[in-house]
């Protein structure tokens, strides 16, 4: 009996035809995006090659979409399975990979960051969880291996609810264009205005203020299918007018040169956007309109256009752009996974070049395309679970210290490393106690307090030794009130410059209070005011050289005459001090600790794993030369304003862990700083012992 075949399964929804030139624009968006986070300031703007992805994936999805709604043959079910099939067989390799390696090479604290962020790409909501992770206490971007997939967050999360919307315009027969356009206006007002003000880490990251960009290849998408002749016409007459020819192309002629003119467009914005930009402009913003704009000129152009045939379908160029998703998803967890470990970026630029096109080769290709696909579909949606969960495991297990790897690097890091993290978290007692900023760190052992240390995260760094130093004394009780990015001062507004204005405000009030607090309480015998002075002075990082990248700025609102932020630190301070004087109070100013500028990790053989025999640093210190020079105006300016309060006792901290020569982060085998500017435990415990020493005694 001849065995009958069952009839091949239909499958809904429209397969648009190949174009190579795509995948030359693909290339065109992640060859800049991993230059620039390769070699930043060769490749200024390289990040907008995100938005070039973002405007090729709107108009790839609504294609399939505009296509099988007109076909009457589209399916949810099966659009949710190609996606997952497309995006999740490389990202499962990637972080299961970035797990298992994390395991031997990363300490708790590091491995607990990367569990969180494994089960937050796992569930396609990254840009959710950097956007709350975005501050001034913030860990540097380098040192978060899976940063990048905020954008497929962003992406997955428009394929959500985008399709069913469409579904339903459809059907109720409205017009589409218009719908986009205005769902595109909206996103587009509403990332203007976060630029504006000042949201820059909710506009980046967020989802509805970069829905325009997605959307801008949506409208390309609905063009493709349903584009009027005329619209075409219209914009030929425009072209060659002639204002713009003496003598107009032929008819047959002018299809042709018009591509030509719309793809090299595109392509002039796209460069322009890689050379031009820098992370010094606010972004998103209306600076995007130009990667935007320039992928929608190339797409727009179509595959004749001589760019798009000639550049863009390339064969090496769609090679990369064949391979551009495992490389994206590569590249950056091993360029920060060299960073951490100091290794070369070279290797790992090599190592995600092979990677990515093994990946391609092996899992992506085989599993999207081969059959059976709904048991594929099913595994695959298992194993992001799955991946997800040992995530959040690891990160709620603060990074399952027990691994043998790590083991016996848990003590060094949490004796010096790790404490500010304890320090951080906030006091509900000293909260009920003093009127403050939820954005405050507010600690104090008991009620009332003798001695409030007001200032920013360097403040709260002395916070732990200070109180140690006093506990024995029971005539002494320290309160901390502290604000990290915050000038310690009434009557000024400070922070880094992408803060929102009422963040500003809210900690200007508190302060303001604070020092009210102080007055009117007899209690608080000692204000002691300490802050990262040189930061405010100055606007910049030591490291940051930029000089387009003011990182800090001051204001004095309702005095806009005053300018400059000498100056006004310098009347800020006067007044501040001028009031608590006024009113009997003791008051000491710290001269700030030197800023090292790097970790002091880097003068010890800490890491559990390493390929190369990195050279410790030696001497574990800054010079003293350097930090000299980054002080000077700043205790030029402290210097000033202390002659007019003779009774303000004054106390040099750097002056602890500085010699003629060094400034030390380890001395007598201590270590004295918990990263490149903040105290350690020792460090604190050091500098809280003599400062107490300059306490007011009790009556």
């Amino acid at each position: 009996m001849t065995k009958q075949i069952p009839p091949a399964r239909h499958e809904h929804n429209y397969h648009p035809k190949y174009r190579p030139d795509i995948d030359g624009l693909r290339a065109l968006a992640i060859l800049p995006v991993v230059a620039y986070h390769s070699y930043p300031h060769s490749f200024p703007g390289g990040f907008a090659g995100v938005d070039v992805f973002f405007v090729i994936s709107g108009f790839l999805i609504s294609r399939i979409i505009f296509q099988s709604l007109r076909d009457g043959d589209f399916s949810f079910v099966e659009f949710y399975a190609h996606r997952v099939k497309r995006i999740f067989p490389a990202l499962v390799v990637v972080l299961a990979a970035c797990f298992a390696f994390g395991w031997f090479a990363l300490l708790p604290e590091e491995f607990q960051q990367l569990g969180k962020h494994m089960a937050a790409s796992a569930g396609f909501i990254q840009n959710f969880i950097l956007w709350k992770e975005a501050g001034y206490f913030d860990t540097a971007s380098e040192l978060k291996p899976l940063l990048h997939l905020w954008s497929l967050a962003v992406e997955e999360q428009f394929y959500v609810f985008y399709p069913l919307l469409i579904w339903v315009v459809w059907r109720l027969r409205l017009n589409a264009l218009a719908f986009l356009a205005v769902l595109a206006l909206v996103s587009f007002a509403l990332n203007i205005y976060g630029i504006g003000s000042k949201e820059l880490a909710q506009t980046f990251f967020l989802p509805h203020t970069r829905y325009w960009e997605l959307l801008a290849g949506a409208a390309l998408a609905w063009h493709y299918h349903y584009g009027s002749p005329e619209h075409l016409a219209w914009l030929k007459r425009m072209v060659f007018h002639r204002a713009f020819f003496r003598q107009a192309p032929t008819k047959e002629r002018q299809g042709a040169i018009l591509g030509n003119i719309i793809a090299a467009l595109g392509l002039f914005l796209i460069l322009l956007s890689v050379f031009g930009l820098d992370r010094s402009i606010p972004y998103p913003g209306g600076w995007a309109l130009l990667p935007v704009l320039g992928a929608s000129c190339i797409i727009f152009a179509d595959r004749h256009a001589w760019v798009n045939a000639r550049i863009l379908a390339w064969r090496p160029l769609v090679f990369i752009g064949l391979i551009s998703y495992p490389l994206y998803l590569w590249h950056w967890p091993l360029l920060s996974f060299a960073h951490i470990m100091d290794e070369s970026r070279i290797v790992a630029l090599l190592l995600s070049f092979i990677l990515a096109w093994l990946t391609y080769r092996l899992v992506e290709r085989p599993v999207r395309f081969g059959s059976p696909k709904w048991r594929k579909t099913a595994v695959l949606c298992v194993l992001m679970t799955v991946l997800g969960y040992v995530g959040y495991n690891a990160y709620s297990r603060e990074g399952l210290p027990f691994r043998q790897s790590v083991k016996d690097m848990v003590a060094l890091e949490k004796e010096n490393f790790e404490w500010e993290r304890l320090g951080l978290l906030h006091d509900e007692a000293c909260f009920q106690q003093f009127p403050s900023s939820r954005d405050q760190i507010c600690k104090v052992a008991k009620t009332p307090p003798t001695v409030m240390l007001l200032g920013d995260s360097h403040a709260n760094a002395l916070y732990p030794g200070l109180a140690e130093a006093t506990a024995a004394d029971a005539g002494a009780n320290v309160a901390n009130l502290g604000i990290g990015g915050r000038a310690p001062f009434i009557g000024i507004e400070s922070g880094p410059w992408d803060s929102p204005e009422q963040t500003r405000k809210q900690s200007a009030l508190s302060f303001e209070q604070a020092i009210a607090y102080a007055e009117s309480h007899p209690s608080v015998r000692t204000v002691i005011i300490a802050s990262r002075g040189p930061l405010y002075l100055s606007g910049y990082f030591p490291w940051h050289h930029d000089e387009k990248q003011h990182d800090f700025t001051m204001s004095m609102p309702g005095r806009p005459e005053i300018a400059g932020n000498r100056e006004i630190w310098r009347i800020a301070m006067r007044e501040t001090l001028a009031r608590l004087v006024a009113k009997g109070k003791q008051v000491i100013f710290v001269l700030d600790v030197a800023e090292l500028g790097f970790h002091p990790k880097e003068c010890m053989e800490y890491r559990p794993l390493r390929f190369s025999n990195r050279k410790l640093r030696s001497p574990c210190a800054i010079s003293r030369q350097e930090v000299d020079e980054r002080n000077r105006e700043y205790r030029e300016v402290v210097a000033s304003v202390l002659k007019e309060f003779p009774t303000v006792k004054l106390f040099d901290a750097a002056a602890q862990f500085c010699d003629d020569k060094w400034c030390w982060a380890m001395k007598d085998g201590k270590i004295l700083y918990r990263d490149g500017d903040h105290l350690s435990q020792q460090g604190s415990r050091i500098i809280g012992k003599e400062l107490a020493k300059l306490l007011a005694p009790a009556p």
